[in-house]
């Protein structure tokens, strides 16, 4: 984490942990918060990689499993790096500015994906570097977070995905009623202040519910190379073009959708208790000696409880009792999720 904004995060009395801003002193009331009302939230559990040089949007293109050629100046999209055997390295959501492209992914995994990414580069005219310290990521989310932020003189992207470039970074909408700013460290410090006046802040649990709200999976290191694509369900929040040629991974890909049914999805839902960490087994009847998935990420619930991302077999899901850790663990009370899986 930026060691400037970290310092203001903690004069702001937010608990950092591991270079996470967690929360500002109440979790349980900041997940209510972010149920009902709107919020502001650090998210350092995010980093950024910037790529430029005049190959950056071709080197990228040939990388990742969105269209990066067409990607405008005035959008944003989400895209997966895989490995060759098609299972997601990493999760990123991109957009440019007027020095290249910007790519945000897990904390956790940043260090390795640039030094992976790197490996690619030879002889392209592209340059790669850690844009950690560079830009601030920011979220705010809830009915009145687009008005809070007229409040703050900026012009507010009109659909999902638009990016409007403002003073110091870039302003992208995520859907509805969550948006994201990426700022240099004065200026998030500044606008925080703006913004903090009519939203409260959360740390990154809070925001971690409300992206398992909106059904996005995130990559971290106990989850690396366990999906393709479409386990993560990354082809319906738009993250894969199956029309834009090669990739790594790419013929993985496409095959799981013109050649067989998919049999994986990720799914939403309720655990009592305590929140299992990302990578652990899931567990059903129909496979009583094995495995039929994996949690992808969890959060306490604002009601009790946990909510959680779980990729596993569809027969799994719809034979109803899926548990786990394991065959006798907590049982998954399913949630709806914001889009339709196929």
């Amino acid at each position: 984490m930026n060691i400037q904004w970290q310092d203001f995060l903690a004069a702001q009395g937010a608990h950092i942990d591991s270079a996470e801003a967690c929360g500002f002193g109440d979790v349980t009331a900041e997940l209510q918060a972010a149920a009902t009302g709107t919020v502001l939230a650090p998210l350092t559990s995010f980093r950024l990689i910037r790529a430029s040089g005049e190959e950056a949007a071709g080197f990228l293109h040939n990388l990742l499993s969105n269209d990066v050629q067409h990607l405008g100046r005035d959008r944003a999209q989400r895209c997966g790096f895989c490995s060759p055997k098609g299972r997601l390295l990493a999760d990123f959501l991109i957009w440019r500015d007027s020095q290249g492209y910007l790519l945000q992914l897990s904390a956790d995994i940043q260090p390795a994906i640039l030094k992976k990414l790197g490996m690619y580069v030879l002889r392209s005219k592209v340059k790669l570097c850690d844009a950690g310290n560079e830009l601030i990521p920011i979220g705010i989310a809830g009915d009145e977070a687009a008005a809070v932020l007229r409040s703050a003189e900026l012009v507010v992207p009109a659909a999902a995905f638009d990016v409007s470039h403002v003073p110091g970074g870039a302003l992208v909408k995520l859907d509805d009623s969550r948006f994201q700013l990426a700022l240099e460290p004065d200026a998030a410090i500044r606008l925080w202040e703006r913004l903090a006046a009519r939203a409260r802040p959360v740390g990154t649990t809070a925001w971690r519910w409300l992206e398992i709200g909106a059904g996005i999976p995130h990559i971290t290191q106990p989850t690396q190379e366990e999906f393709v694509p479409q386990m993560a369900n990354l082809d319906l929040i738009g993250g894969v073009s199956f029309t834009k040629g090669c990739y790594p991974g790419q013929e993985v890909v496409a095959r799981t959708k013109y050649l067989g049914k998919v049999k994986r999805r990720t799914y939403r839902a309720h655990l009592d208790g305590s929140c299992p960490s990302p990578g652990t087994d899931l567990y059903s009847p129909d496979l009583p000696d094995q495995s039929c998935g994996k949690v992808v990420a969890a959060a306490p619930s604002p009601g009790g409880g946990c909510e959680l991302l779980a990729s596993m077999l569809m027969s799994s899901a719809e034979g109803g009792e899926v548990r786990a850790g394991n065959a006798t663990g907590a049982r998954l009370a399913f949630l709806p999720l914001p889009y339709a899986l196929e």
